[in-house]
């Protein structure tokens, strides 16, 4: 095997599995399909592997490319990582810095804290990568985090900013329509809104409330996006979970208050490397201050 084997046809490749065809890859990288395809055979050639069967569908993708998957996802996002670092080098706040954080965030509380920042630091430039998966840190999928679990991993920074209370809340055209539970019991008989995929967290929260009355199967919509669920729940469609100053800001109405209430913590984590950049201490403390007052949403 060749051991000096470019990047370029790495990527190439990492495309092709992506897209699922050389066309598809193309446009994605902005470039040419037969390109992609010299690529691809040069790479074969020099792993002496054979990595797609070509058939009339199509390229179909072998166990040896799969198995080289996840070590081309790493080799992409180290290389994303070193132009974004390389980036923020110099003596002023500049560059490129990736946040990744889940939806509800993103929309809801980041938008007035890195209004702030911009305006603070012109030069930097903020990707945003809004998902309820964690994006991996020590593999550079991101340069900062804002999550509602602490880390656990010693190479990440983490700091504790605050916590979210949480809890049931219905429009108040549903509790005109429908009325409210007094009990927990009586969730059975109300539409409700919630996860379409049980998570760690909806697993330990069921737990920790004992809700029968609140699972799946009785959702009247069921969905992943906690933004979604919330524009549900604010059009009336059911009652469903949502951070305490969301629902007081959407003029939510409380079920069960007393019954359902949950907390979440709110942490801003970075990798340890990182600290030497200007750009990812900038954004870091910023997003440090700026989330440790959720309820605050003046610019």
């Amino acid at each position: 095997m060749d051991e000096n084997i470019s990047w370029e046809r790495y990527r190439s490749f990492l495309a092709v599995m992506q897209h699922g065809s050389l066309s598809a890859a193309a446009r994605a990288l902005g470039s040419t399909q037969p390109t992609l395809g010299r690529h691809v055979a040069a790479l074969e050639k020099q792993l002496g592997l054979v990595l797609f069967t070509r058939t009339q569908g199509g390229l179909v993708a072998s166990k040896e490319a799969a198995a080289l998957l996840p070590y081309a996802k790493q080799m992409a996002s180290t290389a994303a990582a070193l132009n974004r670092l390389a980036s923020s080098q110099g003596k002023v706040v500049q560059g490129v810095v990736r946040v990744t954080a889940s939806d509800i965030i993103g929309v809801e509380w980041l938008p007035p804290v890195l209004s702030r920042l911009n305006a603070q630091h012109p030069r930097l430039q903020i990707e945003l990568d809004l998902s309820d998966h964690p994006q991996d840190l020590l593999h550079r999928e991101a340069d900062i985090a804002v999550r509602m679990f602490r880390p656990t991993q010693t190479q990440l920074i983490a700091r504790k900013v605050g916590n979210i209370p949480l809890g049931l809340y219905a429009s108040p055209h549903y509790v005109a329509r429908r009325g409210k539970p007094s009990r927990i019991q009586d969730l059975a008989q109300h539409a409700l809104v919630g996860f379409d995929q049980t998570t760690g967290f909806i697993r330990q929260a069921g737990k920790k409330l004992a809700v029968t009355s609140y699972d799946r199967a009785r959702f009247a919509l069921a969905c992943d996006s906690n933004v979604a669920q919330m524009a549900m729940i604010k059009a009336g469609l059911g009652i469903g979970f949502c951070q305490a100053p969301l629902a007081e800001r959407y003029h939510l109405e409380p079920v069960l208050a007393e019954q359902m209430g949950l907390a979440l913590d709110i942490w801003v984590v970075m990798h340890e490397d990182l600290k030497s950049s200007k750009g990812c201490r900038a954004v870091f403390d910023a997003l440090a201050e700026g989330l440790a007052e959720p309820g605050d949403y003046s610019l």
